[in-house]
């Protein structure tokens, strides 16, 4: 959420000064840190890593009390997510920890339980996470994808940037997707290429080639040199197949055509003559 404080100047000026240290960072590659220690929805002692390993993790960095952005940012992707073919617990995971280091399991628990009613997926619950941590853990965190937000004490509030995180299993940052709109077929590109063709159907893997991600905006594009280059690639296999096709055909056909000649003059008598087969 970005706190906006009209007066007193000074207090204006200390407004200024704060959100200028907002911004969110790419870190495109980079690694998370999976050994930090948060907590689960339950209370009981966590591990980022626990929810690394196999598939590719959407991360959320959000607080529960927060009045207004976070709540943007969650249904913002939660209206994406229902459009996605593939489900959370099943083809990928999401992990959403707050950045607040006195929030509690028992606000995680409320978070969760109405996102997931939100969301109405089969088996949900199991794939997506609302963790809490420890100020060291979630700075560490932070950090590491590049998420920069300031604590305003007098209001108890966080002037924060707004965006979720796609990483691979491994934990390492494949994409980002800035704002409170994640257009569903750029994050469904962006779990496909996170997952490492481990999901994704044939369709997805053209739409792959079809489209470059931007780094800049966070979005992908039409890439029209990637269908170009993949048109002429396909015309000189293609090409390339019809010459051999007809070269072996050739190859066959001339031992044939050889064979019939020599038959031919076999059959043919010489003038005068008759074939010792005909008396």
């Amino acid at each position: 959420m970005a706190l906006a404080i009209v007066t007193p100047a000074r207090a204006q000026n200390a407004s200024d000064g704060m959100l200028r240290q907002v911004k969110f960072d790419q870190n495109l590659d980079g690694q998370v840190p999976l050994e930090i220690a948060l907590f689960d929805e339950e209370g009981r002692a966590v591990r980022l890593g626990d929810y690394f390993g196999k598939k590719p993790v959407i991360l959320t960095l959000v607080y529960y009390n927060c009045p207004m952005l976070c709540t943007e940012v969650l249904n913002a992707l939660v209206r994406s997510l229902k459009i996605i073919p593939y489900s959370a617990g099943d083809q990928f995971d999401i992990v959403t920890v707050s950045i607040h280091p006195r929030e509690t399991p028992a606000l995680a628990t409320a978070k969760k339980s109405a996102y997931l009613k939100r969301y109405a997926r089969v088996g949900a619950g199991r794939g997506w996470h609302f963790l809490t941590g420890p100020e060291n853990s979630i700075k560490r965190l932070s950090e590491a994808v590049g998420f920069h937000y300031v604590y305003d004490a007098k209001s108890d509030q966080f002037a924060h940037p707004s965006g979720i995180v796609v990483l691979t299993p491994k934990g390492r940052i494949a994409r980002y997707f800035y704002g409170i709109d994640y257009p569903s077929r750029d994050l469904q590109l962006g779990l496909v290429e996170a997952s490492q063709g481990k999901i994704g159907s044939f369709v997805d893997q053209i739409l792959l080639i079809c489209y470059h991600y931007d780094p800049v905006t966070g979005q992908y594009t039409f890439a029209i040199m990637n269908i170009i280059r993949t048109l002429g690639v396909a015309t000189v296999l293609s090409l390339a197949t019809f010459m051999l096709i007809m070269f072996r055909r050739d190859r066959r056909k001339a031992p044939l055509d050889r064979v019939s000649q020599g038959r031919a003059v076999q059959l043919v008598p010489e003038p005068g003559s008759v074939p010792a087969a005909w008396k």
